[in-house]
């Protein structure tokens, strides 16, 4: 999803507490892998990979320039014939420790192996954080979470958020104040707030 559509996204949600529970879980998200250097693993379940949160996730650690942010996606099944990036298997969590962030995604209750693994990495020293449907072991083991219930949180799923978190992630600096301008005009600040080169650094 490009800058624009989150833009419009935000503002169709502005009367939620969405975008800002969003920037919320980003900057602890960001805060966890700044400070450890990096070591961000991703993880869904064995029936929902979290493709898209990684693949915004790589765009936004390249545009505002924190490879930090940058994920490695931990899948259930792993081929033999698969790419180097996408060949990381659950035995990566084992290895998870102090300095580790780990990101579970979770629409459902995940299978009790993935749970085991995600305590153990948190026994370890590793942050742990989840974007789940609100089952009460996964925010058991998690030191953050945002948890979207479409059954109460209608036309909002875990891919929006998902999109809003990343997006979060990714911002130099906090929003300027919600005023009274128009759509256009805000669009025309982000476009604006986009293009801009990033700052130096020494």
């Amino acid at each position: 999803m490009d800058a624009v559509r989150v833009a419009l996204l935000r503002d169709v949600l502005a009367g939620t507490a969405w975008p800002a529970a969003a920037r919320g879980f980003a900057g602890a998200l960001r805060s966890s892998v700044v400070r450890h250097g990096g070591g961000l693993l991703l993880v869904g379940t064995a029936e929902y990979e979290p493709w898209h949160l990684a693949a915004h996730l790589v765009d936004e650690a390249m545009w505002a320039g924190l490879p930090e942010l940058s994920p490695t996606l931990v899948r259930h099944r792993v081929e033999p014939s698969d790419p180097a990036h996408l060949a990381v298997g659950l035995g990566r969590l084992e290895a998870a420790g102090r300095g580790a962030t780990l990101l579970v995604v979770a629409p459902r209750r995940p299978d009790g192996g993935l749970l085991e693994r995600v305590h153990g990495a948190r026994r370890a020293g590793a942050t742990v954080l989840s974007l789940d449907g609100g089952d009460r072991e996964v925010h058991g083991l998690a030191h953050e979470s945002l948890t979207v219930d479409p059954a109460r949180d209608e036309g909002v799923d875990l891919d929006t958020v998902q999109h809003l978190v990343s997006a979060a992630a990714g911002e130099n600096s906090l929003p300027a104040p919600r005023g009274r301008g128009r759509l256009r005009d805000r669009l025309s600040r982000l476009a604006d707030h986009l293009t801009s080169p990033p700052p130096a650094r020494w």
